[in-house]
């Protein structure tokens, strides 16, 4: 059994994509330090999320059935530490938190840590708003600028955001049984600062300090500007009736979004409007003062949560400059061009391929010792003496297939 188990809960947004493809990567290294990161697919812990919250998510949600427990048991079997990572997490309810802190050995002697990763509200809100746009939404900015600040938190997208955001409720949640000194903190730094700044500040919360990692990036959740997100939200108002939810995915959230439109330099950055601004940083200043007086162990700096001057140029995002939309809308077409060429050239290859193979068996129906064997087997078919000397034909010849 685990002696330790470190569980990030999130949030959403603060380097956890990179966080996880480098665990993933490096299981093997991490493995030799006695830290098991368990997962023999990318995705294995975001499912192992879905299920434990039984949370619909593209279909994907039956593939996920019994995620959580297959995971629980590899921890409860692993020695030394495992860590635990995915940033829906966050949003898991109280019920939802027990069962995965007993299937882990809460109460069985395991020392479960539980780790969140926090960024301040100024940069979150509108990153958020673009994962949305991402899975899909057509939700306007102002519509859901407007539904988080509604103090009834009545709606789908207020119920999410609040969800896997509310640091000090999210807290409640996962630490209601556990000690101050098991709930760990990391702050994002504050943008501009060098970029191995957040990975240090992980090391130190996970035990990774001083280990031979591969740090380099396979997957990552990039950001888009200001014109690519407004492309997508627009791409899906006219195609979320016909893309169905396993084809949006590859083609437009990766293919679209995370390859090429995230690629483009010199795009306005998405950033709260500056009406917005005071109210966002008011309410991160509640959560500083709130987990200062918690006690909670701290990596980085409180301070991280009040967020970054408001822009002295608000780009918005809702009435974009229709000529940045129009190169992005150029840059996504010629990607959809070159995938579909490769697309082409994939089906040409297979269909070549295929045209040999079927003159090849044409070829050999044709040669007299195939028609020979062909009536022979049809003749011992006809016989139950026959059909016992084929039997143990194909038994020595180690097939079983009827064309044998």
């Amino acid at each position: 059994m685990s002696k330790r188990v470190l569980l990030h809960v999130g949030t959403p947004k603060t380097g956890t994509s990179y966080f996880q493809d480098v665990l993933f990567r490096n299981r093997r290294t991490l493995v030799q330090a006695g830290i098991h990161y368990p997962a023999d697919r990318f995705d294995a812990h975001f499912l192992a999320a879905l299920d434990l919250m039984r949370l619909p998510w593209g279909g994907l949600e039956t593939e996920a059935v019994g995620a959580w427990d297959r995971l629980a048991t590899r921890v409860r079997r692993a020695s030394g530490t495992s860590i635990i990572s995915h940033e829906i997490l966050a949003t898991a309810s109280r019920s939802q938190v027990g069962r995965a802190l007993e299937s882990l050995g809460h109460h069985d002697g395991t020392e479960i840590h539980v780790v969140l990763s926090v960024r301040d509200l100024v940069r979150q809100i509108p990153a958020e708003w673009q994962e949305n746009v991402k899975h899909r939404s057509i939700i306007s900015y102002a519509k859901f600028l407007e539904q988080i600040q509604d103090p009834q938190r009545e709606s789908r997208i207020a119920t999410w955001f609040w969800g896997v955001q509310e640091i000090p409720d999210i807290l409640n949640r996962w630490g209601h049984d556990l000690p101050p000194e098991r709930i760990h903190l990391v702050t994002v730094p504050p943008p501009g600062g060098p970029p191995q700044v957040l990975w240090e500040r992980f090391s130190e919360a996970f035990g990774l300090t001083g280990l031979d990692l591969d740090l380099e990036a396979e997957r990552a959740n990039p950001s888009l500007g200001v014109p690519e997100t407004a492309l997508v939200r627009r791409i899906n108002r006219a195609a979320n009736t016909v893309v169905e939810p396993a084809d949006y995915r590859p083609l437009v959230r990766e293919l679209l979004a995370h390859q090429t439109l995230s690629r483009r330099a010199g795009s306005p950055r998405l950033a709260l409007p500056p009406t917005v601004h005071p109210w966002a940083q008011q309410v991160a200043a509640t959560w500083r003062a709130e987990v200062e007086r918690r006690g909670y162990h701290v990596i980085g700096d409180l301070d991280d949560l009040i967020g970054p001057a408001p822009l002295e140029t608000w780009a918005d995002p809702d009435n974009p400059s229709e000529r940045q939309v129009a190169g992005a809308a150029v840059d996504a077409i010629k990607a959809l061009l070159l995938d579909n060429a490769r697309l082409r050239a994939t089906e040409a290859r297979l269909a070549a391929e295929l045209l040999d193979t079927q003159r090849a068996l044409e070829r050999s129906y044709l040669r007299p010792t195939y028609r020979w064997r062909e009536k022979t087997v049809r003749r011992l078919q006809s016989g139950r003496a026959g059909r016992g000397m084929l039997k143990a034909y194909r038994v020595a010849r180690g097939r079983s297939s009827r064309s044998a």
